[in-house]
């Protein structure tokens, strides 16, 4: 039975190069198709392992290789070079020159592990940091407790760009990104920390300068009901889940359904 989530044939093939090949060891029972379909369709809906359809592969199985590939760092080597390909499609050089950071914070359910009080927004859970490129395309993710300051997530998240992005010279932020921080990017990064401020005299809503575009991605990642709140026990399976929920808009930009 097909799925809205399933992948078509050209989308898959534009991923297939990044999978494992199991020329050794005992053959897999199922194609990485059908376990990637079943990954997409958690994402989506937000189904628990356990609950999968039993049209896919049993959840253990499921689970397992969606493991394996975060185990490998493949999600986010995935992620990385689908970004390029997609800034390609659309005429941009395939290293940004320009990017937006911001966080949102999540409520995490019962499930133990890492978590945080945000006082500012009034939620215990985890906060989601991203930075992205002006098409809206998450080029570094971190996930921490809520109640790591902004400033301070910044510097975590800006720590895995290094190096990545040669073209990189500015970044847009909130008001909540401002202080030490601007100099400390400056010093480390040789980066501009551009602080983009809400105008006092405005009343009502407002679309702030390129602050509306990490708002966009905020939103698309809120179209996939697994990321609604936080189910995971850790936060690299935290990170895992964003990612995924990308490589899949990503691959479907690339090879659109007809």
């Amino acid at each position: 039975m097909p799925y809205n989530s399933d992948l078509t044939e050209e989308q898959f093939e534009t991923i297939k190069p990044f999978l494992p090949n199991n020329c050794l060891g005992r053959p897999m029972n199922w194609c990485w198709k059908d376990i990637l379909n079943a990954i997409f369709y958690i994402t989506r809906t937000g189904c628990q392992w356990r609950y999968l359809p039993s049209d896919f592969a049993p959840w253990q199985t499921i689970y397992y290789h969606f493991n394996k590939l975060k185990k490998l760092k493949i999600w986010d080597q995935m992620s990385d070079a689908l970004v390029k390909k997609v800034r390609i499609k659309t005429g941009k050089n395939e290293s940004p020159s320009a990017a937006i950071i911001d966080s949102q914070s999540v409520k995490s359910t019962e499930m133990p592990g890492d978590r945080g009080f945000d006082a500012g927004k009034k939620i215990n859970g985890i906060k989601r940091h991203i930075l992205v490129d002006t098409l809206g395309l998450i080029i570094a993710l971190i996930v921490h407790p809520a109640n790591i300051q902004d400033r301070d997530g910044a510097q975590l998240l800006l720590a895995k760009i290094t190096g990545r992005f040669p073209r990189l010279r500015l970044i847009w932020a909130d008001g909540g990104y401002a202080g030490k921080l601007i100099d400390w990017v400056k010093d480390q990064f040789c980066l501009t920390l551009d602080i983009v401020k809400r105008n006092q005299q405005q009343k009502g809503f407002a679309v702030l300068r390129k602050r509306w575009i990490v708002e966009r991605t905020f939103g698309w990642l809120n179209r996939h009901r697994r990321l609604s709140k936080n189910y995971e026990r850790l936060t690299d399976t935290s990170e895992t889940m964003v990612r995924v929920a990308m490589i899949n808009l990503m691959v479907r930009r690339l090879n659109p359904k007809h």
